[in-house]
């Protein structure tokens, strides 16, 4: 099954929650996606409206928290080569993750506002589940985790891990997958820049499962439906692993595809307007 969240003209802007079915969506009885992916039972339709007349969100708009996990050995070998360094021990031990910002959740088509303070804007190449009822699996998506990668190496010598380098945006979509339709085992992934492909890996190379992800994002705490769980990048899936200096420009399209999950697309626009500081700061 093919969920989605779905907004059409005069409708209300957080959208609704959908099932595509061929050229239709079919609106789901349930404020949004979370909540159907929340219930073990099929939940009920109200309408049927033309696919074409819609327009996709992010399945999730407002997870309630998204782990990004680092689950492909290619991917941290080649990175840290480029930086003259070995994978670490640790990482052979268990699956690690961070948090990234749950409000910055972009769907697909949606333009990602270049970030302030980098040179290095990168996409990152990665399948995500969305956790459903009882904690398990409720269905797949893609997933770019952006980076600015300038920021990102400043921020990993104070030793906190990824924040500004990563919260600005976080791109979801087009649609979330069923795992009775997509199982997480293996699919082909691919990114274009401009229509040039620059990154292909399969969802198969992941060096940990997806129990063993699930199994340590549960560990001493609960999973809630909504969860996002990424898979981390593919092998070759950024900029970063080519070394090639080729970082992302305002006026960019990258297309993310994964077989059986869809084409999430964005384009990069110019930098978005400094926010207005408060009276007296």
């Amino acid at each position: 099954m093919r969920l989605c969240t779905f907004r059409m003209a005069g409708g209300p802007p957080e959208g609704w929650p959908g099932r595509i079915d061929g050229d239709r969506i079919i609106r789901l009885d349930a404020p949004d996606l979370i909540s159907v992916l929340s219930q073990r039972a099929q939940v009920a339709s109200i309408a049927a409206v033309p696919a074409a007349g819609a327009e996709l969100l992010a399945p999730v708009p407002r997870p309630p928290s998204v782990r990004d996990f680092f689950a492909f050995e290619q991917h941290i070998a080649t990175a840290r080569a480029n930086r003259g360094a070995d994978v670490p021990a640790e990482w052979y031990e268990f699956p690690a993750f961070y948090f990234t910002n749950a409000a910055a959740i972009c769907g697909p088509g949606a333009e990602i506002s270049y970030p302030a303070g980098t040179a290095m804007l990168d996409y990152e190449l990665e399948v995500a589940a969305v956790i459903g009822a009882g904690g398990q699996i409720g269905g797949f998506t893609i997933m770019n985790d952006w980076s600015a990668r300038d920021i990102q190496r400043k921020e990993m010598r104070v030793g906190l891990g990824p924040a500004k380098a990563k919260d600005f945006a976080t791109s979801l979509g087009p649609v979330l997958v069923t795992t009775d339709e997509f199982d997480g085992s293996q699919a082909v992934m691919t990114a274009r820049v401009n229509g040039e492909e620059r990154s292909r890996g399969d969802l198969a190379d992941l060096h940990y499962s997806w129990p063993d992800i699930l199994d340590q994002a549960a560990r001493n705490t609960v999973l809630r439906p909504g969860d996002v769980i990424g898979s981390g990048t593919v092998g070759t899936g950024c900029i970063l692993e080519h070394d090639d200096g080729r970082w992302l420009v305002p006026g960019d399209t990258v297309e993310l595809e994964v077989a059986g999950l869809g084409v999430l697309r964005n384009r990069i626009g110019p930098p978005r307007a400094p926010a207005p500081r408060a009276p007296g700061a």
